[in-house]
């Protein structure tokens, strides 16, 4: 929009297809023909086959899919939930007590995902909190790993809040809790579905604290796919991505409407 002649937009387009097609569409259209395929001896895979998602929708894998979409749900509502409270929290602080609050749920993501699972690891590793061996440890990871998207996008959507609505509702004696329930939460409601998108889908892609805590019984999906691409099973690895994307979509496409709906209100 903000180029005007036709030759700098054709010029804008053309560079970003030379961006965006081998740094990021090929990949992921080259992951698809591979879970199509029964052969790669070439530049790019072969052959046609849907054997690898009929091996894939029994057994192991479907367990993997359903352990995946069960942590990401559960992290994503914890992650926003915390995230939310501290992002209303930290609106009153100024100075020193904001940069606080934001490291402290920036840490996270500042480090490598590897060391938040294993400082997880060691300090839930004996009683009174024994939760190694637990699904919950998963959640837990995975929680801790998210909440900070989540922090930061609720908090630039509270700093973008007009307070006029929540001075007139107080001025006609509305107690805080029902402010924070009916004029707070609705006005925020759009960027909450975005930020439970954007953890949902960080969660069902995450493998490195994932790789070092979970339970025999609670094995998700990138584990799987590790697993067996770490084996050889490339197309099978390959058929497993492209049901994690899609099934990652799908749900992202649901927030998404929600968002819509709630920005039109």
């Amino acid at each position: 929009m903000l180029v005007h002649s036709r030759k700098a937009r054709w010029a804008v387009w053309i560079v970003f297809l030379l961006l965006f097609l081998p740094l990021f569409a090929l990949p992921f259209l080259v992951i698809l023909a591979a879970s199509f395929a029964t052969n790669w001896s070439g530049a790019l895979p072969s052959g046609a086959t849907l054997e690898h998602y009929r091996d894939i929708t029994h057994g192991e894998s479907m367990d993997a899919l359903t352990t995946s979409l069960l942590t990401a749900l559960a992290a994503s509502l914890l992650a926003l939930a915390a995230g939310t409270w501290a992002a209303l929290a930290a609106r009153s602080l100024r100075g020193r007590g904001r940069r606080v609050m934001d490291g402290l749920f920036m840490l996270p993501v500042a480090v490598p995902s590897v060391v938040v699972g294993l400082s997880l690891l060691v300090a839930f590793s004996k009683p009174p909190l024994l939760l190694n061996g637990t699904r919950e440890i998963v959640v837990m990871a995975h929680t801790v790993l998210v909440t900070a998207f989540a922090y930061q996008s609720v908090s630039a959507a509270v700093a973008r809040l007009d307070p006029v609505y929540e001075q007139a509702a107080a001025s006609l004696g509305a107690r805080p809790a029902y402010v924070l329930w009916r004029v707070k939460l609705p006005l925020l409601l759009p960027s909450l579905t975005a930020a439970a998108g954007l953890c949902f889908a960080l969660s069902m892609g995450e493998l490195s604290a994932t790789m070092m805590l979970y339970p025999p019984d609670w094995l998700p999906l990138p584990v799987k796919i590790y697993g067996a691409t770490d084996r050889g099973a490339l197309f099978t690895g390959a058929a497993l991505a492209t049901v994690m994307m899609t099934a990652t979509l799908l749900v992202l496409l649901v927030m998404s409407r929600v968002r819509n709906r709630a920005s039109y209100r």
